[in-house]
């Protein structure tokens, strides 16, 4: 039967009739959200955004652009920089950064946000990693428009906070059927920056939503690829593409969120009006529940266990000889993000909770420079992958669909390391180093920074001028200085 035909079935008819109800009952909970929304971005000014956000920002900011320069020296970035290379741009008002290329804003935004993400070494908020697909477009629009240090803060904050909620207020079906987070929610980010850079009206926003909301794409079976990235990337170009056409008259569905056949229901099966009405910045994502910064580069899920591992081998002197076998307990959803139980390459190593903890027990420490092909392939590491087991285990799968996206990746888990000579050394997961729980400071943020750019041949003296320049961002008036420092 082809697809066509089944829509005219009884029992495609009665499904589409069950579906119904509850979709306008959460339109009679939520009228005039996509407006809502748009209101805003539009209005949201710099003084609105709490103190201790602006300095929560900018540690997420001063990482972001670390990461766009690791990236920058990342397997994909030489076939991200060939393509933007065969689309004849004219156009030289943004960077690339890392490089000494300059296009137009949105192709800087594809690029930089692909780099930010390429390691998946980035930050996780409430319901997306915040910086890829928000800070590139941002800082493109920030660079061709000469605006200032505050500019770059406001619309960085406005992006992160209008993707964040719609992330929040989407039912779990989105993330637990398929959808990357990053890419969907990530689109709507960068449309909120870039709406409220180019000056758009209410109108004109919430055309830039319902733009960014056909956009809205990225399927987590890519994870463990290069396509991943290009979630990010392609996020961040989305929402620029949104604003610019919507700045032209380009005109979408202005209630694209809350209505039947609009995003919500057809990503994800509906949504909570509470976590998203009266809810944008009332409190900040940033101040609550917050952003995490990552120690090592690869997923959220491991972060945590990472820790624990290298604190069991640091309290019990273990040597990757006498190890027997390890088991890491956790929740069935974490379990079914990290599917690469075998890796055989750096980028699918980012997955796999085994190699995380084999090559903690095998280098003592997991860089940039362990998450690659040949550190994958090297025997003695695929012979401890094969040793660790990762699953669902009750004790740690107590929130089931009910827990927030941030919560659920944090749910604490189990690690225990079997010994040849029949000792179990076992712990629990504390937060990890970086998240809302266990803070990193600005200066540590800076040591990850400094790493980075080492890992991209970056210059000292530019590296230390970014971190300086961050620090102080509310008073740039232009991203002169930020910009000749992560150009090449």
């Amino acid at each position: 039967m082809i697809r066509r035909d089944f829509f005219k079935t009884p029992l495609a008819l009665a499904g589409l009739g069950l579906a119904r109800p509850a979709a306008a009952e959460e339109l009679s909970r939520a009228p005039g959200l996509t407006r809502s929304v748009a209101e805003f971005i539009v209005n949201t000014k710099y003084e609105d955004v709490p103190d201790d956000v602006i300095a929560l920002g900018k540690k997420t900011l001063l990482d972001g652009f670390g990461l766009a320069l690791a990236g920058s020296a990342s397997v994909l970035a030489p076939l991200v920089r060939q393509y933007i290379a065969t689309l004849g741009t004219t156009a030289k008002t943004s960077t690339v950064v890392g490089t000494a290329v300059k296009v137009p804003p949105r192709f800087a935004a594809f690029a930089n946000g692909m780099s930010i993400h390429a390691d998946d070494y980035d930050d996780t908020g409430s319901a997306l990693h915040v910086a890829a697909p928000t800070l590139p477009p941002a800082f493109a629009l920030c660079e061709e428009k000469r605006r200032s240090g505050r500019d770059l803060m406001l619309a960085f904050h406005v992006g992160v906070e209008t993707a964040s909620k719609i992330g929040d207020a989407i039912f779990p079906r989105h993330d637990r059927e398929g959808f990357h987070t990053t890419g969907t929610m990530g689109s709507f980010g960068s449309a909120a920056a870039c709406a409220k850079l180019r000056g758009l009206s209410v109108e004109q926003t919430a055309f830039a939503i319902g733009i960014a909301a056909s956009q809205a794409s990225g399927i987590r079976r890519n994870f463990g690829s290069m396509t991943k990235a290009f979630h990010a990337g392609h996020a961040a170009e989305s929402g620029s593409v949104a604003a610019d056409l919507a700045a032209l008259g380009f005109t979408a569905a202005s209630d694209v969120l809350e209505m039947p056949l609009g995003f919500f229901q057809a990503a994800g099966g509906g949504f909570e009006p509470g976590a998203i009405v009266n809810r944008l910045g009332r409190p900040w994502m940033f101040a609550s529940p917050g952003d995490l910064i990552k120690r090592f580069p690869c997923g959220t899920i491991q972060q945590p266990v990472m820790d624990a591992t290298l604190r069991l081998i640091a309290q019990h002197g273990i040597k990757a000889i006498e190890v027997e076998r390890v088991e890491v307990g956790g929740n069935q959803s974490n379990v079914n993000t990290l599917f690469r139980h075998k890796p055989t390459s750096g980028l699918e190593a980012k997955f796999s909770m085994e190699f995380a903890v084999a090559i903690l027990l095998i280098d003592g420490k997991a860089g940039l420079g362990q998450f690659t092909d040949v550190s994958v392939q090297r025997p003695a590491v695929q012979d401890m992958i094969s040793r660790v087991t990762f699953r669902a285990e009750p004790e740690f799968d107590t929130l089931g669909d009910k827990g927030a996206f941030q919560t659920v990746l944090e749910e604490p888990m189990g690690i225990r390391i079997h010994m040849k000579d029949g000792r179990v050394i076992s712990t629990r997961t504390d937060p990890a180093k970086g998240s809302p729980k266990n803070p990193m400071t600005y200066e540590e943020v800076a040591d990850k920074f400094r790493t980075n750019a080492e890992f991209a041949s970056w210059p000292a003296a530019k590296t230390a001028a970014i971190i300086t320049l961050v620090s102080s961002l509310e008073r740039a008036t232009s991203m002169g200085p930020l910009t000749a420092a992560l150009t090449a």
